[in-house]
């Protein structure tokens, strides 16, 4: 079996696709958005080690489009239990996994604007899986507590919800959701990152285990797949970021 490769010889990049393809085995349908790189290419890492089992739904792509009548159809596998897996960011976050993709300050007076919560509030409800993701582990995004909230990470026992946030994912660690606590856990620490560090960069309390393990490498078998097929096929979809991290053209 090819053993992890040392922490130097990864890119951030590689190891956040690495750890959202362990996220998603399992599953039979998954979907990422057309401005989701690093999601896309987990979906199709964890593809590839499903057998092609697994069936990947890539916004914007023409390859990976598994729907015939539009974006609709993703809401509607959603509605009908068929999506086990999406992702989603924020602006901000918070410690009960609150989304925020409206803008900070008071509404609708908003300092900042952002794009707005779309499908959000949706699918955060149905999805079994829902991955967390920023590419900045930041106080200004992890917050105590969202400016606005977009879509809410737990609800009522009398709502219907079945699904929520499954876990989040940043350039420094790996963290889990207990939507009963309504609190994250630390699962790990990427190599070259502390517990301290995490605390200090995030805004809310989380759970820390006694032994806080760190995030296990790609193999080399599996670095090679993601730098090689990867890289080839999440070319398509996201030309400027297989350019930019593999010098992979479309």
């Amino acid at each position: 079996m090819s053993e992890a490769v040392a922490p130097d010889e990864v890119r951030t990049e590689e190891l956040l696709i690495t750890i959202i393809a362990r996220l998603l085995e399992g599953s039979r349908l998954v979907a990422a958005g057309a401005s989701s790189p690093i999601p896309g290419g987990g979906c199709l890492l964890a593809r590839k080690h499903s057998g092609n089992a697994m069936r990947v739904n890539i916004l914007g792509s023409r390859k990976y489009n598994l729907m015939t009548g539009g974006g609709v159809e993703l809401f509607d596998w959603a509605g009908q239990g068929r999506l086990d897996a999406f992702f989603l960011g924020g602006g901000q976050i918070d410690g009960e996994a609150n989304i925020n993709l409206v803008g900070t300050g008071d509404y609708p007076n908003s300092d900042i604007r952002w794009p707005g919560s779309f499908g959000s509030g949706y699918l955060y409800y149905l999805v079994p899986r829902v991955i967390l993701f920023r590419e900045e582990h930041t106080r200004r995004v992890f917050v105590p507590k969202v400016d606005f909230i977009s879509t809410p990470g737990v609800s009522d026992a009398n709502t219907y919800r079945t699904g929520g946030p499954y876990a989040m994912v940043s350039p420094i660690c790996l963290m889990g959701f207990d939507a009963k606590k309504r609190r994250f856990h630390l699962k790990s620490v990427h190599p070259g990152h502390t517990v301290e560090e995490v605390r200090d960069n995030t805004g809310f309390d989380f759970d820390v285990p006694d032994h806080v393990p760190e995030t296990e490498m790609p193999t080399r078998t599996v670095l090679n797949e993601i730098r090689t097929e990867i890289a080839a096929e999440i070319a398509e979809t996201y030309p400027r970021f297989a350019e930019r991290v593999f010098g992979v053209a479309a």
